[in-house]
């Protein structure tokens, strides 16, 4: 250990290190922002000079900042301070009331934006006279209301006005007399995003704090660092003023959209992806590209290999579709590649996870072995590529926050068979194969970033409110330290940052977080009690719950 005197020291503490070599601990000291010493109180006392701070913790549990490897940090901010909040789970009639008494605060031409409407509500919405009840709580203002998968839209018909929405149009969803529903599954609704935006855009100043808010309320669950999971120039920009200005207090890695299926952002593309390296800063790190391969299950949008069950609009052996060809998807990551970019890749279907991995495999027989690879959500992956996640080098970014039982799991079980809809989220067997399994929440799609509630559903399989019964293919339960691990150390290592953070290791940024309790002493079914009561990020607590 280094001699020199701490600028702080925490000891008497049952100090969790997510270092496989050196679990456990006492005490760590900190100097200029990073770790110098982790061990035994004794060991540490050592470093301790005559400035240097000292924290008796008396047996108070710390561990590494919580990383949280997929989210929309920025969206969740603007959500918070920009935007209507639906309350959760609203039938109807809550979703009208909601509007009307937004609807009422705002100027007559202003549009009405928020969300989200729960997945298993779209049978109540998706009618012509719902319709005409948001035109009326509307008031005559155009309205644009996500789902709580965010990937679609429910609308009204001055929005489908505004944006040239009509009926016929591939996504925009019909009555049985072929009339326009405003339901708007995936693509369908970027006419009404754009249209929206244009008419609304936040100033770049709104923007940047939209991006500073969702760090705080991060930094708030213990987060310390995150991959946004699709950015484009203003989100970009955002998080370089605040690092410039010494205000950004997490480490963010960026994911460069090259497609958009649901943000409705102008840039994506060859018009953002070789752009990103303007962008970097000290804590933020543009390396990734982000594609969507395909949609969501409840609205079939999900690439399968098997097919949905029978419906009057898709037959009886409809798979879903990938949103590129096998060939397009390997020339893009071949491309980004060359360029020095990882990537993530949304899949829910088994077959869009299986046309990444034969990508990446191509990718990895041609010599790339530098770039990282993640699979977002894979929930369901078939049996025969679970083995292949270790070897290629590919993470598979999980998101238990909505793959436990709850209304997104509702909604899948209308769309295919039962035995299939509950085999989701093989975690356990990707762990024993040798895979990367990172945590990730996909706030705002899940209400918080709360980690210990992904930590829940992962070892209970259960949903940690107990608004739903139940457990999800129990079989797939992993131990609190490996839930602990994809939320930590391996969350680092998929996005690329297992040198910086990640674990409590001497020489890495001073990112931990204190707790209200020692997590391993209560019972699995208490784990979503656990609180985050200080985060400190890179030597500075930039959160404390008193």
């Amino acid at each position: 250990m280094t001699q020199t005197p701490a600028d702080l020291i925490f000891t008497n503490a049952r100090v969790y290190t997510a270092d496989a070599t050196q679990p456990w601990a006492e005490a760590i000291a900190l100097k200029d922002g990073r770790l110098t010493a982790v061990g035994s109180a004794t060991e540490v006392a050592g470093l301790a000079g005559a400035n240097t701070e000292i924290r008796d913790l008396n047996g108070a549990f710390l561990m590494p900042g919580l990383i949280d490897v997929h989210n929309h940090h920025f969206l969740a901010g603007k959500e918070e301070l920009y935007e209507l909040h639906v309350p959760a789970g609203a039938y109807l009639d809550g979703i009208l009331s909601a509007v009307q008494d937004h609807a009422a605060s705002l100027p007559a031409d202003a549009w009405v934006v928020g969300g989200p409407w729960a997945s298993d509500r779209i049978g109540e919405i998706n009618s012509v006279e719902a319709l005409k009840q948001l035109d009326e709580a509307a008031g005559g203002r155009p309205v644009m209301l996500s789902d709580d998968s965010h990937h679609n839209r429910w609308v009204n018909s001055r929005a489908m006005e505004i944006a040239g929405v009509e009926a016929g149009q591939h996504g925009v969803v019909l009555d049985e007399n072929g009339h326009a529903t405003g339901v708007l599954l995936e693509a369908a609704g970027l006419p009404v995003a754009k249209a929206q935006q244009a008419a609304g855009a936040l100033t770049p100043e709104q923007e940047r704090r939209s991006a500073q808010r969702g760090i705080e309320i991060l930094n708030s669950f213990g987060v310390t660092a995150f991959q946004d999971a699709g950015v484009s120039t203003h989100i970009l920009e955002a998080l370089r003023s605040l690092d410039a200005a010494g205000e950004m207090n997490s480490w963010v890695v960026s994911s460069l959209l090259i497609n958009d299926e649901i943000f409705g952002f102008e840039a994506i593309g060859d018009d953002l992806v070789f752009d990103g390296e303007r962008f970097r800063t000290e804590h933020h790190r543009p390396d990734f590209v982000k594609i969507f391969l395909d949609g969501v299950p409840p609205t079939r949008t999900g690439a399968f290999i098997e097919p949905y069950l029978s419906d009057d609009v898709h037959g009886a052996h409809f798979h879903g579709d990938t949103l590129l060809d096998p060939a397009e998807l390997t020339d893009w990551l071949r491309r980004v590649a060359d360029a020095g970019l990882s990537a993530k890749v949304h899949c829910t279907g088994d077959a869009s996870v299986h046309t990444v991995l034969n990508a990446v495999e191509t990718l990895r027989n041609e010599g790339y072995t530098e770039p990282r690879y993640q699979v977002a959500h894979g929930q369901f992956v078939h049996p025969d590529d679970i083995a292949r996640f270790g070897p290629l080098g590919v993470s598979a970014d999980i998101s238990p926050f909505i793959w436990v039982p709850g209304p997104i799991v509702e909604a899948i079980r209308q769309v295919l068979p039962r035995e299939r809809a509950d085999q989701m989220q093989p975690n356990r067997a990707l762990i024993e194969a040798g895979a990367v399994v990172a945590g990730g929440s996909d706030w705002p799609v899940s209400p918080s970033p709360n980690a210990w509630e992904g930590i829940h559903g992962l070892v209970t399989r259960e949903d940690p409110s107990g608004a739903y019964p139940g457990t999800l293919w129990p079989e797939q339960a992993i131990t609190l330290d490996e839930a602990i691990a994809a939320f930590t150390i391996n969350g680092a290592e998929a996005m690329g940052l297992a040198d910086e953070t990640g674990s409590l290791e001497v020489g890495k940024s001073a990112d931990f977080v204190l707790l209200d309790r020692d997590p391993f002493e209560h019972p699995e079914t208490e784990l979503v009690q656990t609180t985050v009561t200080e985060t400190w990020f890179a030597g500075r607590r930039v959160f404390s719950r008193d």
